[in-house]
């Protein structure tokens, strides 16, 4: 990307364009002084704002444990002013564990928070081996490697908590720290009136927002709209986000977060027609489709997350887990319904002779045939191999990062699996 900022209604879908690593890996590691006296780096693949005032330092968000030195040492070749307080927009590790720098530093800021993160720090103490896993699945990332927080010292408490808003007069300078549902239950925006600034956290990424992640707890589309409406209201002529680039332009800031909205508002609004009808959780999927006027803005991409996992989160949210047919509420196990479909058609390799017969027109078909080859006859070589052939192809042809992360996962268990047959030999 040549231009930092997106200022231009016209071209922001030209300027915001790129994979979902290149929008949220903006290679913008110097912090860089984006308005008078406030500044704003990227720090690993999270960004930070900070606010200097004549009383001290706002900083939103502090960013991850492994770039949190580097990042207090990038935010002080600027300002050595005090850091007076902390807003983290919400309690994910990107987002709110960067501080320890700042705290061996001496500095005693407000740790400012929406009132559900401490809920949500106390379930990560909870479900430190479970969001390893979720990583390892999604990211390959080994689950060894990243030491998820579990004991109360792994966390900077916020000391002081909001329900719906709070107004916090720094310097002589008023901001305006909001409450938001969407991604997560404890998120928060942060509006600066006196600068026309406003820093999103994840509640604008420059993709379809991740609403609708597999392996995750339950986010809130509604709430995320309602969120993205209360942005485009301000008339902001800076937004910072939480991740990728700068958008400039209160106009063009208006018409994001405005079709942003709508398209959230649309998903839901057909699942809920479906639920009303009685329909099967299938049939609604296969209804969902964002609009033609909508798909062609690039910051609309289903790069992380998609439309049909968004929908399938609304239903999670009115409805109960149950897909509607009879036979999957209280089913066989997985693996028995694979063999069993193995010995009707002949055995494992007929499966994955059909699978691959078919994975160029059917490849959602294909992978299940694969996967019941595999599961039926987990020695079999051919069958990890079909599964590694077909998912990766799946995996290379798919737009999400929450789409390819789970396809490749299956891959890499085929390999495992095929590498233990060959160690076995």
């Amino acid at each position: 990307m040549s231009n930092p900022e997106i200022n231009d209604i016209e071209n922001i879908d030209q300027s915001i364009g790129g994979t979902v690593f290149e929008r949220f890996f903006t290679g913008q590691r110097e912090a860089r002084e984006v308005a008078p006296k406030t500044f704003f780096m990227t720090a690993d693949y999270v960004n930070i704002a900070v606010f200097e005032t004549s009383e001290g330092l706002l900083m939103v968000d502090s960013g991850t444990k492994e770039a949190a030195q580097s990042t207090y040492d990038e935010i002080r070749k600027h300002t050595q002013a005090p850091l007076h307080a902390v807003v983290y927009t919400h309690g994910h590790l990107d987002h709110a564990f960067g501080l320890k720098p700042w705290l061996e530093a001496g500095e005693k800021p407000r740790v400012i928070a929406q009132e559900n993160m401490i809920d949500r720090f106390n379930t990560y103490r909870k479900t430190g081996r479970m969001n390893a896993h979720i990583n390892e699945v999604q990211f390959g990332i080994d689950a060894g490697l990243v030491q998820w927080p579990t004991e109360m010292d792994d966390f900077v408490w916020p000391d002081l908590t909001y329900h719906d808003r709070l107004t916090l007069n720094i310097g002589g300078e008023r901001f305006e720290v909001y409450a938001a549902k969407g991604e997560t239950d404890d998120a928060s925006w942060v509006w600066a009136p006196e600068r026309s600034i406003v820093c999103t956290g994840d509640l604008w990424e420059g993709m379809l927002p991740n609403c609708g992640n597999p392996q995750k707890v339950q986010r809130y589309p509604e709430g995320w709209a309602d969120a993205l409406e209360a942005i485009a209201s301000v008339g902001s002529d800076m937004l910072l986000p939480g991740h990728g680039m700068p958008v400039e332009g209160a106009d063009t800031i208006r018409e994001c977060c405005m079709n942003t909205a709508v398209t959230l508002r649309g998903i839901v609004e057909t699942v809920l027609v479906g639920l009303n009808k009685g329909q099967k959780h299938e049939e609604i999927i296969a209804q969902i489709e964002i609009p033609e006027d909508m798909r062609k803005h690039a910051y609309l991409d289903p790069l992380y997350d998609r439309a049909e996992f968004i929908a399938r989160n609304v239903i999670r949210m009115y409805g109960g887990w149950w897909d509607g047919w009879s036979s999957s509420v209280i089913p066989a196990p997985m693996a028995t319904r694979a063999i069993e479909v193995a010995n009707l058609a002949g055995g494992a390799s007929v499966l994955v002779k059909r699978a691959r017969e078919i994975s160029a027109n059917d490849p959602a078909l294909a992978c299940h045939l694969a996967e019941w080859a595999a599961l039926a006859e987990p020695q079999n070589r051919d069958a990890q191999q079909c599964v590694i052939d077909i998912f990766k192809t799946r995996a290379d042809g798919e737009i999400s990062l929450m789409g390819r992360g789970i396809f490749s996962h299956a891959v890499r268990k085929a390999e495992k699996a095929i590498a233990a047959m060959e160690e076995n030999a």
